[in-house]
């Protein structure tokens, strides 16, 4: 690894961590030249997955895309980040771990529909609304008595 401040690749390892569930290793290192210290960060290469979107197109899985739609639904509700951000890793590991290359935009936005109905019901029908391009009045209301009927 070359220092950032002299250039010279010769360095030493002092502290190995592992982080974001041993997805992530970051080091620290110390160049035997200058004495800077840095750290690097070693990432797990994950396999590509590619989305067919609901014309049959085919694009590559876009986490920020995913991150904005659902900041639009949970815009001013009490929802952080980390909840939204949370979403996302947890809907990315689970299609990860089906080792599958490809997955349909359908079943990513039912995995997201079924974690924000958790999180916040208002939220859930503003994506809901979205997703399932509800058209009139009638498609919000029968949404609600949905989640009505759920919870009783």
């Amino acid at each position: 690894m070359k220092c950032p401040k002299c250039g010279c690749a010769d360095d030493k390892v002092i502290d190995t961590r592992a982080a974001e569930d041993g997805k992530m290793i970051r080091r620290r290192r110390e160049c035997l030249v200058c004495g800077t210290r840095f750290t690097t960060i070693e990432r797990m290469e994950e396999m590509q997955l590619n989305v067919i979107k609901k014309d049959g197109t085919r694009q590559e899985f876009q986490r920020d895309k995913i991150l904005k739609g659902l900041v639009a639904a949970c815009s001013k509700r009490p929802v952080t980040n980390d909840d939204l951000l949370s979403i996302v890793n947890d809907v990315e590991a689970s299609l990860q771990s089906k080792h599958s290359l490809e997955t349909t935009s359908d079943q990513i936005g039912e995995m997201l529909m079924e974690r924000l109905k958790k999180l916040d019901k208002v939220a859930y029908v503003r994506f809901a609304s979205v997703y399932r391009d509800f058209t009139d009045v009638d498609s919000f209301t029968k949404e609600v008595e949905r989640i009505n009927e759920v919870r009783e």
